[in-house]
């Protein structure tokens, strides 16, 4: 299904238990909305789930030009409220997770609660060349030429190895990610910096990082956890950044505890 949000075209989809909580799914750069598969199957009999392509990926309209987190927030803001969804527990895996901080740093009404999966709360100086190598290699290159590093700093070795399926099903969608998306998303991701900010929050936050992540360490969800009052942090082992995909039962256990907890 598509929807007109904050100007752009959304594709989303509204899934499980009808009248129940809604859990609305943010995914990660260059992904889409079926990154989230294991997590809809495994809560759907239980809760809504809403997930959604982020602008610039997947089936959702392509701007031109950086995003920022105040657009990103206001697009999940702005899929809520066309479809007349006025309370949502917000679930978000890297950018995802740092859409999830703007909402709850903006006190969003909608947002019961957050669960900030893999991600960091700032991006120091010294990794904007990084990015900026990332979007020079994708604008020469196109996508095709960042997916095989990608998914090594997405998944340990032996999950590559043992689920060739499923990895390449995650590259698939890096390939087809729009590359002005990527670079939209990344320019977005260069200016993150709520760290000093994180005390502000007071919606129930979960914290879900891989054990093994290159990208978001452990270490960035400390950080985010220690600076939000009564937050929890579930680590699991043996997972890199997709952690939702390569330890999906345990991190849907840890996600469903946390929404039984609060119901």
């Amino acid at each position: 299904m598509k929807i007109k949000a904050n100007g752009v075209s959304i594709q989303y989809e509204l899934s499980g238990k009808k009248d129940a909580p809604i859990v609305m799914l943010s995914h990660s750069l260059s992904a889409t909305m079926t990154m989230w598969d294991a997590q809809v199957a495994a809560l759907s009999g239980q809760y809504q789930m809403l997930r959604y392509d982020l602008r610039g990926h997947g089936g959702s309209e392509v701007t031109s030009g950086a995003y920022s987190f105040d657009m990103l927030a206001d697009d999940a803001l702005g899929l809520l409220r066309a479809l007349n969804i006025s309370r949502c527990h917000f679930v978000g895996l890297s950018i995802g997770g740092m859409i999830a901080q703007t909402l709850a740093l903006r006190a969003a009404p909608e947002i019961a609660s957050v669960a900030l999966c893999a991600t960091t709360s700032r991006v120091p100086p010294e990794m904007h060349s990084v990015w900026d190598d990332r979007i020079a290699t994708v604008t020469k290159n196109g996508m095709a030429s960042i997916q095989s590093p990608t998914l090594e700093r997405w998944f340990t070795a032996g999950f590559r190895a043992r689920k060739p399926d499923e990895v390449a099903r995650v590259g698939n969608m890096i390939a087809a990610t729009p590359v002005a998306g990527f670079i939209g998303c990344a320019g977005a991701i260069k200016t993150l910096n709520f760290t000093d900010q994180l005390k502000q929050i007071k919606r129930p936050t979960l914290l879900i990082a891989g054990r093994d992540d290159p990208s978001t360490p452990v270490a960035a969800s400390e950080v985010i956890h220690r600076e939000i009052a009564g937050s929890k942090l579930v680590v699991l082992e043996d997972a890199m950044h997709i952690c939702n995909i390569e330890q999906a039962d345990k991190f849907n256990r840890a996600l469903l505890d946390f929404l039984a907890d609060l119901a």
